[in-house]
């Protein structure tokens, strides 16, 4: 009897440590709110991606651990997958999927996710990056630019699949970040660029012309804060940026960014397209105050402008209500202004 409660308690004490030294995670958003823009009807919609996340790691021993991480998005107004253009609902793992191993040598994951340049470009824009036309990372941050242009249809256009991804350990402040895919046909659309209509220059299972790759450098020095990031996409396309913030109180953070693409790869005119934004978050106890103003400049084409302000104020760490109100000016001409100004208001909840 004796021998048989010491056996279970050894077998519970192994359990308590298998336990300890694996675990999962299950995380998630929820963004729903009131939307109006111009020449639209008011509408429940999102400010930010609604997700429902697995991660978990497990201690492999002497430094090492096992990594992964699983992310839906689904809409908040029906409970459906994530919606792409045209309404095709989008993968279900569309936020990402991924492996790895992680130990002093930084991180490595294989699988789908956001590009380099995309993950830390969105520490410098005034939103957080999240996608409301409010904010500017969709378009002005990153000039337009599609990190993934021969993508399944409906895919989000800032990730890569098929990918290799590298965070470097960080130090002395600096941190280098890299992802490189493979050349695999991703069942995209056709893209014309410098072909036609009946011989694209790329067409819908067509496999890319060259590896595409991100990568970013960061730097952290107290209040300061740094980037400097290129990438090319599958039909070759190249961007680079730099970017930065300070805090210049404990209560204002001011940042800027730049960027420059290429498209000569398939335009024959007006390849290239430059962009700015700057802005500032300001905190006043619960609530904070986000303003930016930014400009994108297609070479030969007329530019965009955009003015944007919101207002979160957080009911506990992880709840917050926002107001958001955006006036976005595009084709500026003397005789062809588009003018769409977005209003938002709505509750954020993390899980």
């Amino acid at each position: 009897m004796k021998k048989s409660l010491l056996a279970l308690a050894i077998l519970g004490s192994l359990a308590g440590v298998a336990q300890a030294q694996s675990s999962v995670q299950i995380y998630g958003t929820v963004d729903a709110g009131f939307i109006k823009r111009t020449d639209q009807s008011m509408a429940i919609g999102k400010r930010a991606n609604n997700t429902l996340g697995f991660k978990g790691t497990e201690d492999l021993g002497n430094g090492l651990k096992a990594l992964f991480q699983l992310e839906i998005r689904y809409e908040p107004d029906t409970g459906t997958i994530e919606q792409g253009a045209g309404g095709i609902q989008r993968p279900l793992f569309q936020g990402q999927s991924r492996v790895g191993l992680q130990g002093g040598f930084g991180m490595v994951r294989l699988g789908r996710g956001l590009t380099a340049f995309q993950e830390t470009s969105t520490q410098f824009e005034p939103f957080h990056g999240v996608p409301s036309p409010a904010g500017f990372q969709t378009d002005l941050t990153v000039a337009g630019y599609t990190s993934d242009p021969l993508g399944m249809i409906a895919n989000s256009t800032n990730r890569f699949s098929n990918a290799l991804f590298y965070n470097s350990p960080e130090i002395g402040g600096f941190q280098i970040n890299t992802t490189v895919a493979t050349k695999e046909s991703n069942q995209g659309v056709a893209i014309i660029g410098r072909g036609t209509a009946a011989a694209p220059q790329y067409g819908p299972s067509a496999a890319a012309s060259a590896n595409p790759y991100s990568v970013s450098a960061t730097y952290k020095n107290g209040p300061v804060a740094m980037m400097l990031a290129a990438e090319r996409n599958a039909v070759e396309s190249e961007l680079w940026s730099i970017a930065g913030s300070v805090m210049a109180t404990p209560a204002l953070k001011l940042m800027a960014s730049y960027t420059a693409q290429d498209q000569e790869h398939t335009r024959l005119l007006n390849p290239e397209t430059d962009s700015w934004v700057v802005g500032a978050n300001y905190t006043m106890g619960p609530g904070k105050v986000l303003i930016g103003y930014g400009q994108k400049t297609p070479d030969g084409i007329a530019k965009t402008k955009q003015f944007s302000i919101g207002y979160e104020y957080s009911l506990s760490k992880r709840t917050y209500l926002y107001f958001d109100a955006s006036n976005k000016k595009s084709g500026i001409t003397a005789t062809n202004t588009i003018n769409i100004k977005h209003y938002a208001v709505g509750v954020n909840h993390a899980f």
